[in-house]
């Protein structure tokens, strides 16, 4: 009776506990916490990138840290925004974690230790913009902006808000003027 009664519990369904303001590991967090799994993993190495001369944006990131739960808003919007324009490369940091920097094709090279983390490289690979933390999607656009040299799409012109709008989803807002 107890051995059943153990396997019973064993099976029966837990309540979720996903959330944005703590550090367990929920899964991905791009598709969890901003509705947009397509982000990882990314179509392209930075070597690729690089190579073909793109405009790229590496965001580096942890599955299981809230501040990068937090930012993954951010991230699917500079998605919607500049879509085929540049090569958002989300990374997971673990495997940049104690090893040696592999020259300038390798992420951990551009990498300084913080989460989550954007840096934009221009079409020669030169570092053009670095941030961590927070950081508001408008300081990325217009760092992408100036490395691209497409103007800013009209919708992200405005300034702009991350805000919830349930327990786990978070969207990016422009603010009305």
């Amino acid at each position: 009776m107890l051995l059943l009664l153990s396997g019973m519990l064993t099976l029966a369904p837990r309540a979720s506990w996903a959330a944005l303001d703590n550090d367990r590991y929920d899964g991905n967090i791009y598709a969890l916490y901003a509705g947009n799994g397509s982000l990882v993993p990314p179509r392209s190495t930075l070597a690729q990138s690089l190579a073909a001369q793109r405009v790229t944006v590496l965001v580096f990131y942890l599955d299981d840290s809230a501040a990068s739960k937090r930012f993954a808003a951010v991230v699917s919007e500079l998605q919607r925004v500049w879509g085929q324009a540049v090569e958002l490369m989300p990374l997971v940091t673990d495997p940049l974690q104690n090893r040696p920097d592999g020259g300038a094709t390798d992420p951990a090279h551009y990498w300084s230790g913080l989460i989550p983390e954007v840096v934009v490289l221009d079409r020669t690979g030169t570092l053009t913009y670095r941030a961590a933390g927070q950081v508001s999607v408008d300081p990325i656009n217009q760092a992408i902006s100036k490395a691209t040299g497409i103007a800013l799409p009209a919708t992200a012109n405005a300034q702009s808000v991350t805000e919830s709008f349930n327990e786990l989803n978070s969207e990016v807002v422009s603010l009305k003027p």
